[in-house]
């Protein structure tokens, strides 16, 4: 589908969709296509402006998107080292502890293996992996 402003010889201005360019040219020699104010065939199309992004905007659009994400990681970061205890690499040890001794916890974050993470999962301890933005990628 296409479509197409128009121009009437009455002064109005309109506008209208055609399968195709060829259709329209077709059904403008037939003399089919008239006015919506006066009826008149004298239609013509007019000057229009296609309706194009460009990829420099949509980069934009991404890299701005982007950006966003990272602040909002940032943040999430800088929230997670305010409230909880880093355990570093004993983060799998050191839930399991929580988890079974039942110990109080403001929260723990720190770096576990795939498999690691793996087994906590299957032991019933939620974990969660996240993506940790570095500070200086501000």
């Amino acid at each position: 589908m296409i479509k197409f402003n128009l121009a009437c010889k009455c002064g109005e201005t309109f506008e209208s969709w055609f399968s195709s360019s060829e259709e329209y040219v077709s059904l403008s020699k037939k003399k089919l296509i008239k006015c919506i104010y006066c009826d008149s065939s004298s239609v013509k199309k007019s000057i229009m402006a296609p309706n194009l992004s460009s990829k420099s905007n949509r980069k934009v659009g991404k890299e701005k998107e982007f950006k966003d994400i990272k602040k909002q990681l940032l943040k999430f970061r800088r929230y997670i080292e305010k409230n909880c205890v880093n355990v570093g690499d004993n983060f799998a040890q050191e839930a399991r502890n929580i988890h079974y001794d039942k110990k109080t916890s403001k929260g723990i974050y720190g770096q576990a293996t795939p498999e690691e993470a793996s087994e906590l999962e299957e032991e019933g301890i939620d974990v969660a992996t996240i993506p940790w933005v570095n500070k200086s990628d501000n």
